[in-house]
């Protein structure tokens, strides 16, 4: 019931809730970012860290220090964070907490099958996967050559296997076809986290509705701008659009026909909350597309922190972290390649 959580909230999730409020103090701020920026080697950024609370997870590392090491080890601070948060939750917050985890379960798929396309070996793959989408039979995935044989032998058992019914098919595994299935697992997952965060309702519906709407709309447009040139048909690249969001249905009926960047530009800047990130682009423009959306999500997770009594903080703060380790790899990145005059093109501040 909307505006009475405060009565019975805090018997299950109180505690976590403080958790995750406390972890979220926890998020480096402009000033750290500003200190990162001017490291001269992986070592200053290292020093740096261990003043913050990934001090602990990298004080045992050797130099020379590599930039795998460091987004490896800031990874696991908060794979521990969340497995920690999993081990306490009740009912229907543990269910929220593993939907989270489903797109780094589709994302993985993905890694392995296309590198197994590629001929990679399979345990450099598992290397590579993230460490909340794994699952049992995940190395299994390599043995198979068409989504039928890979839903049949892996998949059926995994929390993915519901959204496989949309995209079993036996045509031969492709990067096109492995695209597409991506896509099509995202759309049918985010859609089925939609419906959950609507049965939940109260603040909890409100807030994850409005940050799932925006993720739905950005990968809308993503779809549109990867498939201009492709030999996807309009139809085709209609499925792959989520059944909600701001852009639905209007939006996706005008994305659907677009054929360049601009004309993506043109629909999208008739939705008052998108005009701001396409503002911030030339005409004809979309390398700085995926920062300027990442700075309004950041924008909409941290208002998530606003309310009090429910679970969205949880979502927004995953989200929140795993965009700081993307800063993070970024800037060891430029400053092991020694590119530091780039260094501000991708970090998003977060506070």
């Amino acid at each position: 019931m909307y505006g009475f959580e405060a009565l019975t909230f805090n018997v299950d999730g109180g505690y976590l809730e403080a958790i995750v409020r406390g972890h979220r103090a926890g998020l480096l701020t402009a000033s750290d970012y500003n200190n990162l920026c001017q490291c001269e080697n992986l070592d200053d950024i290292k020093m740096h860290l261990s003043a913050t609370e990934y001090g602990s997870y990298l004080q045992n590392e050797p130099s020379p220090l590599h930039t795998t090491t460091i987004v490896e080890k800031c990874t696991l601070k908060l794979v521990d964070e969340y497995k920690h948060m999993l081990c306490q939750a009740t009912e229907p917050l543990s269910t929220f907490l593993e939907y989270i985890t489903y797109g780094h379960m589709i994302d993985n798929v993905v890694l392995i099958v296309t590198g197994t396309l590629h001929e990679r070996d399979v345990h450099e793959l598992l290397e590579k996967c993230h460490p909340l989408g794994m699952f049992d039979s995940i190395a299994t995935l390599a043995v198979a050559q068409n989504m039928r044989e890979l839903y049949r032998l892996v998949l059926v058992d995994t929390p993915l296997a519901p959204y496989f019914s949309e995209c079993i098919t036996s045509e031969d595994l492709d990067d096109m076809n492995i695209e597409i299935m991506r896509n099509t697992l995202y759309k049918a997952y985010l859609e089925d986290f939609y419906r959950f965060c609507q049965k939940l309702g109260g603040a909890t519906s409100e807030i994850m509705s409005d940050l799932l709407s925006f993720e739905a709309d950005r990968r809308a447009v993503n779809i549109t701008i990867n498939s201009i040139g492709t030999e996807l048909t309009r139809d085709d690249r209609r499925k792959l659009y989520s059944n909600f969001g701001l852009l639905y249905p209007y939006g996706h009926e005008e994305l659907a026909v677009c054929e360049d960047i601009d004309q993506v530009r043109g629909v999208m800047e008739k939705y008052p909350p998108y005009q701001s990130i396409f503002a911030k682009m030339s005409y004809g423009e979309s390398q700085m597309l995926d920062k300027a959306f990442y700075e309004e999500e950041v924008k909409r997770l941290c208002l998530a922190f606003e309310q009090q009594f429910h679970y969205a903080v949880f979502f927004a703060y995953m989200r929140l972290r795993e965009q700081e380790i993307r800063n993070l790899m970024w800037i060891s990145e430029c400053v092991a390649q020694n590119q530091k005059s780039r260094v501000h093109d991708s970090v998003v501040f977060i506070f």
